[in-house]
């Protein structure tokens, strides 16, 4: 009895961090972010919330990676995908691939960045998430246009922004000289 008196508040202990953390990322506190966060990790965990957990441990690898924490960012992004596969949450596992993906460019692994965002890709395909999906098509035209490989980033590249329902002012632009282009070359 005494245990179930306890969790309410420490469910609301854990939100209370995980928002704060939230507003110092905004603010671009990082290191007091991430303290946030890593308490409201342990509160979590402690509690069994897997999946709110799995949450900070993926916004804490957000932040290490910002930080070029490189190691930390990646142990905290694994922690992360291990708990959302576990879980079968598709979603945030592929939100986390996607996190994933430019920490391994970073450390020069254009391999490993690929894969990632290619798994991301299938789930939010499985997902039926076309704005996502596109996003990382896009994500992953770029880093293969920068690896030389011209003609299939700028076809992801392409297969992505259309893909994305409400587009921004620049991708709406992108659009239409993807679609002139298209008039010019008779297709």
């Amino acid at each position: 009895m005494f245990t179930h008196a306890i969790m309410p508040d420490m469910n609301k202990e854990g939100e209370k961090l995980r928002a704060e953390g939230l507003r110092l990322f905004e603010a671009a506190s990082l290191d007091e972010a991430a303290e946030a966060f890593g308490l409201a990790a342990k509160i979590f965990d402690a509690d069994g919330k897997l999946g709110d957990t799995a949450e900070v441990y993926n916004n804490m690898g957000v932040i290490f990676r910002l930080q070029k924490r490189f190691s930390e960012a990646g142990t905290m992004l694994e922690k992360a995908l291990q708990l959302f596969a576990g879980l079968g949450d598709k979603t945030r596992e592929a939100e986390t691939l996607g996190n994933l993906a430019p920490l391994y460019k970073q450390q020069g692994d254009t391999r490993r960045a690929l894969e990632a965002y290619k798994q991301a890709a299938v789930l939010f395909r499985e997902q039926s998430d076309a704005d996502k999906e596109g996003q990382i098509l896009m994500a992953m035209g770029i880093l293969e246009f920068g690896r030389g490989h011209r003609r299939d980033g700028l076809s992801l590249y392409e297969v992505g922004i259309r893909l994305i329902q409400y587009p921004s002012g620049d991708q709406k632009r992108i659009r239409m000289m993807l679609q002139l282009r298209q008039k010019l070359l008779g297709g």
